[in-house]
C-alpha cells in the first residue's frame, strides 16, 4: 500500500509502521465523505441503486429484428420465407367480376378427350400364319401379290430406261486413238532436218582419271575414224598416262580413242577410233560466208546429256575470246570466235556448230556462264581456222604458229585505241619492221586492232613468211609498214 515501509533489525522483523498522511494527499486520494469501505457499492443496501426501465420495442423494429414466431434458437431468417403474409394462394383474377384485372385467356369450353390406354402388341405373324393359318383372307393375299408384281414390273422398266439413257462410267471397249508413229517421217522443221542430217556424225568424249571425270563432244571428219574436238576436252587424258579416253556414238557404241595431236594455242585437238564401221562423216561448210543473224544449230553433250541439240543465231563475228589455263586444261589461246545465242554449256565443247544447210561452220568452244548456265553468249572457233590445224595435226602431230616477237597490252584513251607494245624481241619480225616500245599497233593484216587480244588473233590467223601490212601510232603520229611473221 502507498506509504508503507518495512524495517528490520537484528532481532527479527517488526510489524508495519504507517506513516502519517498529509491533508493534501488525503484530499486527493482519500475516500469521499460518508464512504467507509472500498469504492464498490455496499452490499448492505442493494435496493438503494436506481433500476433502468425497459420499454416495449417498436413494432417495426420487432418485426425486422425479432425472432420469427416459433423460433427460439436462431436469429437467421429464411430469405425465401414471407413472414406476416398469408401463404394461401390467391384466387385467379376474374375479368368478368373485377374490372381492374388483367386480360387473360379463359379455360376452353370443351375439355380435351383423354387418350385411350395403349393396347399390348399381339404375336408376330410368320409366312406360315399368313398363308396357311387363315389369319389373312385370300383376297388380301391376292391383292398383295398383284401389287408386288406391279412394283417389280415398274422397277424393271425404270432400270431398263435408266440404263439406256445414262451411259455407264466404266467400259472395257474404249480404245484411245493415237497418231501413228513413223520414224521415217519427213522432218517437220528446219532444225529437225539439220538434226537428222548431223546427229550420227556427233560423238561424246568421256575422260576418266583416277581422281576426276570429264565429258565433252566431237565430230567425225574422216571415215578412217578421225574426230576433231577442243584441246581442253582431252587435256586430262593427254597429261595422265593412266587416263581412259572413250568415244560414244549416237547408237551407244563405246569405243576407245587415241590422241593424234593437240594444239594449246588454238584449243584444237584430233583423236582417232579404230575398227569402227559405217562412220558418218560431217559435211564441212564455209565460215567466211556466215552472216550476223543467220540461224545455227549447236550439237553436243552439255552437262553429260549426250545427243543434245540447241538452236539460235549468229550474234557476232570475229569476237576475240581469251582461253586461259586452269587446273584441268593447259590451253592458252585467244580464238577468233563466232558468237551465238544457241545455248552452249559445259560438255558442248568440241561439238559442231551447224548452219541451216547441215554444214559444220564452227566448233563449240566456250560460253559465258557467270551463273553456272547458258546466258545466250556462246563462242565457236570458225571451221575455216579448224581445217588447216586439223590437217596439220593429222599429218605431223603438232602445229607451228606465226609470231611477230612483241608483248602488248590494251590501251584506250582520248588519243589512241589499240595494242601498246611493251617489249620487242631483238631481231624479231617487229624489230625488223621498226616497231619500238610504247608504239600502239592499230591495224594488222587489214584488221582493225582495238585490244591486245585482237592483235594476238590477227597474228595467229596470218601465215608464216607472208608479208602483211600494219599501222602503228607513235608520239601523236600514225605510221604504216609491212611485217613478215615468223614461226614460233
Amino acid at each position: 500500500m502507498y506509504g508503507e515501509t518495512t524495517h528490520t533489525s537484528a532481532g527479527g522483523p517488526s510489524g508495519p509502521h504507517r506513516a502519517a498522511v498529509s491533508p493534501q494527499t488525503a484530499a486527493v486520494f482519500g475516500r469521499p465523505d460518508g464512504v467507509a469501505g472500498s469504492f464498490t457499492e455496499s452490499p448492505e443496501s442493494p435496493n438503494d441503486r436506481p433500476v433502468p426501465e425497459i420499454s416495449a420495442p417498436d413494432p417495426v423494429l420487432a418485426e425486422a429484428f425479432g425472432r420469427p414466431a416459433g423460433e427460439t434458437e436462431t436469429l437467421q431468417r429464411d430469405p425465401l420465407a414471407s413472414y406476416g403474409r398469408d401463404e394461401a394462394p390467391s384466387a385467379p383474377p376474374d375479368p368478368w367480376r373485377d374490372p381492374e384485372s388483367m386480360v387473360a385467356l379463359a379455360d376452353p369450353a370443351l375439355t380435351a378427350p383423354t387418350s385411350a390406354e395403349p393396347t399390348e402388341a399381339g404375336p408376330r405373324l410368320g409366312i406360315r400364319d399368313i398363308l396357311f393359318g387363315r389369319r389373312v383372307s385370300w383376297h388380301v393375299l391376292a391383292t398383295m401379290a398383284v401389287l408386288a408384281l406391279l412394283v417389280g414390273l415398274v422397277g424393271g422398266l425404270m432400270g431398263r430406261w435408266t440404263a439406256e439413257v445414262v451411259s455407264p462410267l466404266n467400259s472395257d471397249s474404249v480404245r484411245l486413238s493415237t497418231g501413228e508413229s513413223d520414224d521415217d517421217a519427213e522432218p517437220r522443221s528446219p532444225v529437225a532436218n539439220v538434226a537428222r542430217a548431223v546427229e550420227k556424225s556427233v560423238v561424246a568424249l568421256d575422260v576418266r582419271t583416277s581422281s576426276s571425270v570429264g565429258t565433252g563432244s566431237g565430230f567425225v571428219i574422216d571415215e578412217n575414224g578421225y574426230i576433231v574436238t577442243n584441246n581442253h576436252v582431252i587435256a586430262m587424258a593427254a597429261n595422265d598416262r593412266n587416263a581412259k579416253l572413250e568415244a560414244v556414238f549416237f547408237d551407244r557404241r563405246r569405243v576407245p580413242a587415241r590422241i593424234v595431236g593437240r594444239d594449246t594455242k588454238t584449243d584444237l585437238a584430233v583423236v582417232k577410233v579404230d575398227n569402227v564401221d559405217n562412220l558418218t562423216v560431217s559435211t564441212i561448210g564455209n565460215s567466211d560466208d556466215l552472216q550476223i543473224g543467220q540461224e545455227v544449230v549447236a550439237f553436243g553433250s552439255p552437262l553429260g546429256l549426250d545427243r543434245t541439240v540447241t538452236s539460235g543465231i549468229v550474234s557476232a563475228l570475229h569476237r576475240p575470246v581469251p582461253l586461259r589455263p586452269d587446273a584441268e586444261s593447259d590451253t592458252d589461246a585467244v580464238i577468233d570466235a563466232i558468237q551465238t545465242d544457241a545455248a552452249i554449256n559445259p560438255g558442248n565443247s568440241g561439238g559442231p556448230l551447224v548452219d541451216d544447210d547441215a554444214e559444220v561452220v564452227g566448233i563449240n568452244t566456250a560460253g559465258l556462264v557467270p551463273g553456272g548456265g547458258s546466258i545466250g553468249l556462246g563462242f565457236a572457233i570458225p571451221i575455216n581456222q579448224v581445217v588447216p590445224i586439223a590437217q596439220t595435226l593429222i599429218r605431223n602431230g603438232e602445229v607451228r604458229h606465226p609470231q611477230i616477237g612483241v608483248n602488248a597490252s590494251s590501251v584506250r584513251n582520248d588519243r589512241v585505241l589499240g595494242a601498246q607494245v611493251r617489249n620487242v624481241v631483238a631481231g624479231g619480225p617487229a624489230d625488223q619492221a621498226g616497231v619500238r616500245e610504247d608504239d600502239v599497233i592499230t591495224s594488222f593484216n587489214e584488221r582493225t586492232i582495238e585490244s591486245a587480244d585482237e592483235l594476238t588473233v590477227a597474228v595467229r590467223t596470218a601465215k608464216i613468211d607472208d608479208t602483211v601490212p600494219f599501222t602503228y601510232w607513235r608520239n601523236g603520229r600514225t605510221f604504216t609498214g609491212t611485217m613478215t611473221p615468223a614461226s614460233d
